[in-house]
């Protein structure tokens, strides 16, 4: 801080002159690193303790010192303090409001044995931290309705598809809990990657730790990082791999999201008629009045691709950084930042729209058996008669052939067309030649029988229950 003028610049000591004009605005990120004032604030609440406890506060010191921050807080808070373009980010400004609240004398003692490195590094896990629990809040509620969507249906039929061609007949309950079990894959990350991130860089410095004796595990406990203080100074203030391994969860819930939409999009059409959505989560059309067009899927779906674009920008500009510090890190917050705002805008959205679409039973029944999707059956069928494999699976495929010669389905298939086929082929075939035996004979454990389903239904509420409450945990 020059000792002549207004200037609170941290770094400006050694310098006879400001910075150009043009470097200050390049240099600039209070725009968009003033999110992280509240954990700034908080940061320097456990940094003044540790310095009192290193005798460099007095307990009146320490006194005041915490009362100037609780008042810039409640400034912050409620917009009356805020940083502005003077301000080279969100620590110089918080710096300034410090030193006007308690003067240089006092307020000027906070900056000691520590640096902006290990500050940000600190603050932007404590924030990551927290809005990892918002996101991972907002995916049990499309769980949830997801997990409605499949109690409400349990027995509805509707065809399985492997390339979108029809494969076989699933339950519309096990084709929902699929995507349920992505989606907790994901819930899961957010909290393995909660206890890697759960180590504070603070009392790092620059890069090499102070000499003041401070106590880096103090201010780790203070701050809520159960794994406490990082083990080593300059991997402290240098690592962004836990923003890296963020950027990659949300891209990935953005595009588990994106598969979801591309099925309601799809569904959503005429041709396919599988689910209709509610009026409150759809929209029309500016010129064509019949309209109805699925916009928050589609909206989806192109936010996953933002998503994927804020990993793959972070990773270009982490990677080939020497160690510790560079500047460089200051690109490191807007893609996540991104990321946070895009997901917790766009997860409450979606879940409204899987929670009110109506699903059309007949129509997904109707198609279930469709495209000769019960030719497996017969194979499976012809097996446990001791036909071999491959002898079966090719007299299946002569099934299907006669099939598309006489414009027909297999179950319409004449004892006398499947004996013709093959002798194996009695009327017993029959048997398999229907959904609900063909969805009830795959009840091994993943499958789409109805007591497959209900186990499944049963782990994913015991998987949801432990994500909610630990994303509504408070750190």
């Amino acid at each position: 801080m020059s000792s002549n003028s207004g200037d609170v610049r941290l770094w400006g000591g050694r310098f006879a002159d400001g910075p150009a004009e043009a470097l200050a605005k390049l240099s600039a990120s209070v725009h968009f690193d003033w999110r992280l004032a509240p954990y700034d604030i908080a940061g320097s609440r456990a940094h003044a303790r540790v310095l009192h406890k290193a005798g460099l506060l007095t307990e009146d010191e320490l006194t005041r010192m915490l009362g100037g921050l609780d008042r810039l807080e409640a400034d912050v808070a409620d917009g009356s303090f805020v940083g502005t373009v003077e301000d080279e980010d969100v620590h110089t400004a918080l710096e300034r409001g410090l030193l006007e609240r308690l003067g240089p004398d006092l307020g000027g003692k906070l900056r000691a044995g520590r640096s902006r490195n290990d500050q940000v590094a600190t603050l932007f896990r404590m924030y990551l931290r927290d809005h990892a629990r918002i996101i991972g809040g907002l995916i049990a509620d499309l769980q949830e309705a997801l997990v409605g969507l499949a109690e409400a249906h349990p027995d509805v039929a509707m065809p399985g598809r492997t390339h979108l061609q029809h494969a076989q007949p699933v339950l519309f309950a096990h084709h929902v809990l699929a995507h349920v079990q992505a989606l907790s894959r994901n819930a899961e990350r957010l909290r393995q990657w909660d206890t890697r991130t759960a180590v504070s860089p603070y009392g790092s410095g620059a890069l090499a730790g102070s000499s003041l004796g401070l106590d880096p595990e103090a201010v780790a406990a203070d701050l809520g990082f159960e794994g406490g203080s990082a083990a080593n100074s300059i991997d402290g203030t240098a690592s962004r791999d836990f923003v890296a391994e963020f950027a990659f969860i949300t891209a990935m819930i953005g595009v588990d999201l994106s598969r979801i939409a591309e099925e309601i999009i799809i569904w959503n059409t005429k041709e396919f008629s599988f689910v209709t959505l509610h009026d409150a989560f759809s929209t029309g059309s500016s010129i064509m009045p019949q309209k109805k067009n699925p916009d928050i899927a589609e909206l989806a779906r192109g936010k996953s691709g933002r998503l994927v674009g804020n990993l793959t920008g972070l990773l270009a500009t982490l990677k080939a950084l020497p160690l510790a510090y560079n500047r460089d890190l200051q690109e490191d917050k807007e893609p996540v930042f991104d990321s946070c705002d895009q997901l917790e805008i766009l997860l409450p959205a979606f879940t409204g729209m899987m929670a009110t679409l109506t699903v059309n039973r007949e129509r997904m029944e109707e198609l279930a058996p469709a495209g000769f999707s019960l030719a497996t059956d017969i194979a499976e069928w012809l097996v446990r008669q001791g036909v071999p494999f491959r002898v079966a699976h090719e007299v299946a495929g002569e099934c299907v052939k006669e099939c598309e010669r006489h414009g027909i389905e297999l179950d319409e298939l004449s004892d006398e067309q499947f004996a013709a086929i093959s002798p194996h082929l009695t009327p017993e075939v029959r048997t398999v030649l229907n959904v609900p035996g063909a969805l009830a004979s795959r009840s091994g454990r993943g499958g789409t029988a109805p007591s497959a389903v209900a186990v499944q239904l049963s782990e994913v509420k015991t998987d949801l229950a432990a994500q909610r409450e630990w994303a509504d945990a408070k750190r």
